[in-house]
Order: C-alpha cells, then sequence, then structure tokens
C-alpha cells in the first residue's frame, strides 16, 4: 500500500538529510546548554536549569499547536518547515549570546524569552518534518526504513552537535575572543549548518505527493483545537504510548545532560580528551544499531524490537551503578555511549513510525487524518520528558553543592553526578519498558486495521476482528 512516487533516490535522502537540521541544534542544547549557563554565564544550577525546563515545556505546549493548524485542509507542511529556517537559526544563536555582569535576575529573563523563541520555531519546522512521513506512505516497512535511513544520518547530527561544541569555543579563544564568545561564535557555525540541511531538505519534497484524503476542517472555532487534542487521547493506545515515551526522554535527557559532568567531574579525565572518545564510541554503537533495528522491526515488529534494546540498556545502567563511575574509570567512558547508543538507536529509528500507525488508527476510529496532530503530541510528551530529565540533572547538581569552581568535587556531588547517569535513568527506562509491554500496536494488527481501514474508505462493509485491542 506504499505511497511513495517520486520519493526515491535524492529526494529521499534530501528528506532524511533534513533530520540534521533540528538534530545539531538540538544535541548542542541538550548536552550543552546547562553547562553554558551554570560554567560560563555562572548562573546557579537550579536557575539555569529552571530555564531549560520551562523553554521546553513552552515548546512542548505549542506542538500539538502547531501539529493542529499543520493538518488544516490547505496546510502546506513543507511551508512550515521553510517559514521556519531563518527565525529558528537566529534565535538559537542569541540563546548563547553571553550577557557578562547583568544581574542573575535579567540573565535569567532574556535568556527564558530566547529560548522559548527558538524551541518556538524548532517546533514549526519539526512536526512537519516528522509527520510528512504519514502522508507519504502508509505502508508499515516503508515508514521503518525510512526513519531508519533519517536515524542512520542522525548519528552525524550527535557526533557534530556534540563534539563541535566541545572543540570550537577553545579554538575561537585561541583567535583572542573571549570563551564566552567561542560559545556564541560556535551557535553560530551550527545553526548555519543546520540551515543549509533545512533548505535542501524542503527542495526535495518538491512534487513529491502527499496524501491528503481527508483533512482536518478547513472552518470552525478556535476551541476545536481542544476537540481535536481530546479526541487523539482517548485513542486506546494513547496513554500507554505516552508513558513509553515520557519516560525514556526523562531518562536520555539526564544521560545527554550530565555527560560533560560525568567525564570531567565523577570520572575526572580531561573533557577535551575524552569527550570525543565518548561521543564518537556512541555514534559508532548506533550507526551499529540502526540497521540491526531496522531489520528486526521489519521481521517481527517496532514494539518488541525497542523492548529488547531498551531492556539490555536497563541492565547495563544498573550494572555501571554497581560498579561505579569512580576517577580514572576509563572503561565507564567506553560502556556509558554504548548502553546509551543501544536504547537511543531503538527509540530514534522506530518511535516516529510507532507515531504514524496512530494516524490510522484515529483515521479509522474518527474518519479524520492528523498526521501532524498524531506526530505532535507524542513531540509534546517527548519534550516533556526531557525537560524534567534535564532539570532533575541541575536538581541534583543544586542539592548536591555543585561548584564550578572547584578542581575536584565534594564526594557528595560525584555520588549524585554518578546515580544521574546511572540508577535514575535505568528506573526511568523501566517505567519505559512497561509502557511498551502494555501498548497493543503490533506489525499484524496494524496490517489488519490497514485492510479493512480500505474497505472502510470505499463505503465497502469492514470487519475489526483481529485489531479490536486498537479501538
Amino acid at each position: 500500500m506504499a505511497n511513495t512516487s517520486g520519493f526515491r533516490g535524492a529526494k529521499r535522502l534530501g528528506y532524511c538529510g533534513g533530520i540534521l537540521t533540528e538534530s545539531l541544534v538540538y544535541n548542542m542544547f541538550y548536552t550543552y546548554y546547562l553547562v553554558f549557563l551554570t560554567d560560563v554565564v555562572k548562573m546557579a544550577p537550579l536557575l539555569a536549569s529552571t530555564i531549560s525546563l520551562v523553554s521546553v515545556l513552552w515548546d512542548a505546549v505549542t506542538d500539538p499547536i502547531i501539529g493542529y493548524y499543520a493538518d488544516k485542509g490547505k496546510s502546506d507542511k513543507r511551508k512550515f518547515m521553510a517559514r521556519s529556517l531563518f527565525p529558528m537559526a537566529v534565535t538559537f544563536v542569541a540563546a548563547f549570546v553571553p550577557l557578562g555582569n547583568l544581574p542573575q535576575g535579567g540573565k535569567f529573563v532574556f535568556y527564558i524569552a530566547m529560548t522559548m523563541l527558538f524551541w518556538l520555531f524548532y517546533t514549526v519546522y519539526t512536526i512537519p518534518y516528522y509527520a510528512v512521513v504519514a502522508d507519504i506512505t502508509q505502508d508499515y516497512d516503508e515508514r521503518t526504513s525510512i526513519r531508519g535511513t533519517s536515524s542512520l544520518i542522525n548519528t552525524a547530527a550527535i557526533a557534530a552537535g556534540n563534539i563541535v561544541p566541545s572543540i570550537l569555543p577553545g579554538v575561537f579563544a585561541g583567535l583572542l575572543v573571549s570563551a564566552a564568545m567561542g560559545w556564541l561564535l560556535t551557535a553560530v557555525v551550527i545553526s548555519v549548518v543546520a540551515t543549509v540541511f533545512g533548505v535542501l531538505c524542503v527542495l526535495s519534497l518538491r512534487g513529491v505527493t502527499l496524501r491528503r484524503e481527508t483533512t482536518v476542517e478547513e472552518k470552525g472555532k478556535w476551541t476545536d483545537i481542544f476537540k481535536t487534542f481530546g479526541e487523539v487521547m482517548k485513542l486506546k493506545p494513547f496513554k500507554n504510548f505516552v508513558l513509553f515515551i515520557f519516560c525514556f526522554l526523562a531518562a536520555s535527557s539526564m544521560l545527554q545532560t550530565n555527560i560533560v559532568y560525568m567525564i570531567k567531574d565523577c570520572i575526572q579525565v580531561d573533557y577535551d580528551t575524552y569527550v570525543a572518545v565518548f561521543i564518537v564510541g556512541l555514534v559508532v554503537v548506533m550507526a551499529a544499531v540502526i540497521p540491526l533495528v531496522t531489520k528486526i522491526a521489519e521481521k517481527t515488529d517496532r514494539r518488541l524490537t525497542c523492548i529488547i534494546f531498551f531492556s539490555i540498556t536497563f541492565v547495563g545502567l544498573l550494572a555501571s551503578k554497581f560498579i561505579g563511575l569512580r576517577p580514572g574509570s576509563i572503561v565507564m567512558l567506553v560502556t556509558q555511549p554504548v548502553f546509551m547508543g543501544i536504547a537511543g538507536g531503538a527509540f530514534w529509528t522506530l518511535f516516529y513510525s510507532m507515531a504514524y500507525d496512530l494516524v490510522e488508527i484515529d483515521e479509522f476510529v474518527s474518519g479524520k487524518r492528523r498526521e501532524s496532530v498524531i506526530t505532535a503530541f507524542p513531540q509534546f510528551i517527548q519534550k516533556f520528558g526531557a525537560a524534567i530529565g534535564m532539570w532533575l540533572a541541575g536538581l541534583v547538581l543544586q542539592l548536591t553543592g555543585y561548584d564550578p569552581s572547584l578542581t575536584v568535587q565534594s564526594a557528595k556531588t560525584i555520588d549524585g553526578i554518578e546515580s544521574v547517569s546511572t540508577l535514575f535513568p535505568a528506573c526511568f527506562l523501566a517505567l519505559s519498558i512497561l509502557g511498551l509491554v502494555l501498548y497493543p500496536v503490533t506489525k499484524a494488527r496494524f496490517n489488519k486495521l490497514t485492510e479493512q481501514l480500505a474497505h472502510k474508505r470505499a463505503g465497502e462493509p469492514y470487519s475489526t476482528e483481529g485489531f479490536e485491542k486498537l479501538i
């Protein structure tokens, strides 16, 4: 049932490359923004993490709203993406503007405003970007394949978004600029590269046929937005999908936000030297895992594949806590990215494809296709979970007495940092696995649903036998 006419070769590669646009800025933000605020801007850890929390929660709130309007009858997802690129780049750079000796309150207000604007434009790009695949094809395996290719390309963005900000500020500082200005110039480089790939992505979608047989109504009251949200949230598989997403992203953001502190304060090795070792290890593992995840998901289904790979990471994180991230424990610079890469490779390859499945379930129940709204709701949950994870990492730093001026942190702080990279994310991951176990969408049930959906669209008799748990 594929609908991929005109979406092969360069067009497909160009679309998949669009993930670099969102992932470059995403990774630099989640790995370094808390560090930028605490160590460069000199803000208190709790205040700094609150900036990230508020801005990302704002971003989460805008996700379903942008999704609603991107699904309107005459809306073109490609135009949403194109119009967001320049303002997203500008506001991302503005979020890294150094404010010198401005009082903490003034810094707080400025960075809150800039990050909220950045995440708004980020949403205007990412919601249509991910949702458009549900318009291009309804084939279960092809959706997995497209997202697998995109995830493989994403490993390059993860590497660049994490390694480049660890190197470039120092390089710029060597050119006689301040450390703070080095961070600003690094943000400029990242945003320019992200914008270029965004333009190429939009161009690749020209001429591609998008399936829009049924749409959200063009006319109606603004309160219809909430009616639409309510209908989507009532979908039978939705609540367990939410548990899966929220808890994984809380675990993932804690791990990512804590990378810098783990390396320099817990393991106590030179960050500039060993961050590349860590990130290269993470990227290599993800690059190896993604094709394996794709194949297993095509042979079985996405839910079972995620459960397998998440379980491996869960056991690994608990083992890491038992072993301990002690000073000089270089072995942890190998095992930590391995565990992160195993779960991350599975999640980012399959998460959006799983969301696409809800589009057909929603259409069967409501008679409407709401690709962007369906994609936006998981993003809402994803960012809420990521924001909470990032904030909890900052809270632990605050409660354990983190002091950026110290060469060696206290034993209490080191133990807290260790737990943020092991025990706490393991607990969230266990809850994510529970959500997957309870999630009813399997490949067999989905294929039965799409078969009967075709009959329903044609006005022919249809049955719900074999996929009752989905509706």
